[in-house]
């Protein structure tokens, strides 16, 4: 008798680990968006709709979203609201020169999308575990006739860390055949940006606070931006914490030391904040970026997210 109460207690503690070992997946909605779960958890959203000359504002850059805690609603923002090219998490510069023969061929804005805009090819890569989600997607950089002057390969890796906060891996790889592409711009207009849901500009910036390597925690709806502020330049980390839907949310922006220098760093109340560099692709010289963002209802203290910036710098 209690043999068998034994084998049916580890049967059953077995058949209820299979059920509570979540994995993650991939639910593509074909030619629109590809949801990321884990369980019955929403993690991000693949916004990837190709440029649709009707709608091209809403069409004319691939971004990612991440979902708010109640898997319903976006943390991010999607197009239309305050500044409409702000996209959840995005990549681009306001001033990309192409040169041909010596020549300068075209001068280009992949961030408002201005004579030119980013579009999704495929993906190259897809992979799923219990642990680690992660996707490729080929984006093709086009001026608006269709040439081709950046193509890029751009890397998202997606992980729950101990505390359920989300930890997003970027890498970007730019290759170009043109003689040569440079990217520049300004703080608030290029680099890789996170941008939180339009709600937080309509009701809830003056709430909004960041904390930073130089000065700690700041006060709600206070903002530093470079050039004004010297200290925002080559930063390792910068977090943002904003408050939507009665809660809380911290964004955790990581910066690694082999991404191009110098950095120069923007934050703006209404949720949108990040940092962009100059750089130029070559076909004999690919750019290669990584960042890495922890988002999460958790607010970090400047020695944590030092610890979890050394953690990102030795990853790699």
């Amino acid at each position: 008798m209690k043999l068998s109460l034994i084998i049916i207690f580890v049967i059953s503690s077995l058949v209820s680990y299979k059920c509570n070992a979540s994995s993650f997946e991939w639910i593509d909605s074909k030619g629109k968006y590809s949801d990321l779960v884990h369980g019955k958890r929403k993690i991000a959203r693949y916004v990837y709709e190709k440029m649709n000359p009707s709608d091209r504002e809403g069409t004319y850059k691939p971004f990612h979203h991440i979902y708010q805690n109640d898997n319903n609603d976006f943390l991010t923002k999607g197009a239309g609201g305050k500044y409409s090219h702000h996209r959840g998490i995005f990549f681009g510069f306001s001033k990309c020169r192409i040169f041909k023969n010596d020549t300068e061929f075209a001068n280009v804005d992949t961030w408002h999308c201005k004579r030119a805009y980013q579009i999704h090819e495929k993906i190259v890569e897809e992979k799923v575990s219990k642990n680690l989600a992660s996707h490729t997607s080929e984006i093709s950089w086009k001026l608006d006739d269709g040439i081709v002057f950046i193509s890029e390969k751009r890397t998202l890796s997606f992980s729950l860390m101990s505390d359920s906060s989300i930890r997003v891996d970027f890498k970007s790889l730019l290759s170009t055949d043109f003689q040569k592409v440079t990217l520049d711009g300004d703080p608030q207009h290029a680099g890789f940006q996170f941008r939180a849901s339009n709600e937080i500009a309509q009701s809830t910036s003056n709430q909004t606070y960041y904390t930073r390597p130089v000065d700690g925690k700041d006060l709600p709806g206070q903002t530093k931006n470079w050039p004004k502020n010297k200290d925002m330049k080559n930063l390792l980390w910068k977090a943002q914490t904003i408050f939507l839907n009665g809660s809380s949310y911290t964004t955790l922006y990581l910066d690694h030391p082999k991404n191009p220098k110098p950095s120069y760093y923007s934050e703006r109340d209404y949720g949108r904040f990040g940092s962009y560099f100059k750089s130029e692709v070559t076909p004999d010289n690919e750019l290669t970026i990584r960042y890495r963002l922890i988002i999460g209802k958790n607010e970090r203290t400047p020695i944590e997210c030092k610890q979890l910036s050394t953690e990102f710098i030795n990853s790699i």
